[in-house]
């Protein structure tokens, strides 16, 4: 008796890890879409940001951080503009936080809205601006302000700009998947690189035939994802346990 009782409850856990792994949940469906499209977004703007400045980032902070040290170790000038970027990024973190702050449960929205305008401003500077430090040192707020869309009580359950974090949970839940649990944990996390993945390969096709007016459809498609977020409408009043990730 016990053990049939065991049995039925085993199976009942299995088709919840399953139905949660496919996503099945109304609330977090959209989310994951929201982080996956702005996974996309930050991989096709640092392909441009890359491509143009020939291997400095404007999201990938931790890749700069590292030209950084090489290049005051080397005592090479180039380490300011670095430290520019990074300071640009930081500062369009603090931007989109306080937005998100401000704006209340409309924050995705406000935070998205910031976004445009700076990637707009980017685009225009790329087109008109000889120098591309102001056209790059945009993108790199914008990045930063990126982040802060899926802002949750003060703290960034998950950075959209960057993949390792993503890469790590996804094996992590690989192996989980591998020992008996939750079958499907681990796919969120490869839809989230993959959207990275996939809008770096978008950005570096476009930039050799447009350069940085490829940003025009960086600013369309936030655009599309703001009236995505419309769509949502605001965050509910009682927001998701902090242990459950957005994905």
């Amino acid at each position: 008796m016990r053990r049939g009782r065991g049995r039925r409850e085993h199976v009942f856990l299995l088709a919840a890890a399953v139905d949660y792994g496919r996503g099945v949940r109304t609330y977090e469906n959209p989310q994951r879409l929201l982080a996956i499209g702005l996974a996309s977004l930050a991989g096709f703007v640092d392909a441009l940001g890359f491509l143009e400045l020939g291997g400095v980032f404007v999201s990938f902070m931790s890749g700069n951080s590292t030209r950084l040290a090489v290049a005051v170790s080397q005592r090479s000038r180039g380490g300011f503009y670095v430290a520019g970027l990074i300071a640009a990024f930081v500062i369009g973190v603090m931007a989109g936080a306080a937005i998100g702050m401000a704006a209340g449960r409309w924050r995705r929205q406000a935070v998205l809205g910031f976004v445009v305008l700076v990637l707009t401003a980017a685009s225009l500077c790329g087109m008109f601006v000889d120098t591309m430090t102001a056209a790059t040192g945009l993108m790199a707020i914008a990045m930063g302000a990126a982040n802060a869309v899926l802002q949750r009580d003060g703290e960034i359950p998950v950075g959209v700009t960057y993949m390792t974090g993503a890469l790590v949970k996804f094996a992590q839940q690989l192996v989980i998947a591998l020992t008996g649990g939750p079958r499907y944990g681990w796919a969120p996390y490869l839809l989230l690189w993959l959207g990275l993945v996939g809008g770096a390969i978008a950005g570096g096709a476009a930039f050799p035939a447009l350069g940085l007016r490829a940003l025009w459809i960086a600013v369309g498609f936030t655009i599309l994802l703001l009236c995505g977020t419309f769509a949502m409408g605001p965050l509910p009043t009682r927001t998701l346990d902090p242990g459950l990730s957005p994905l």
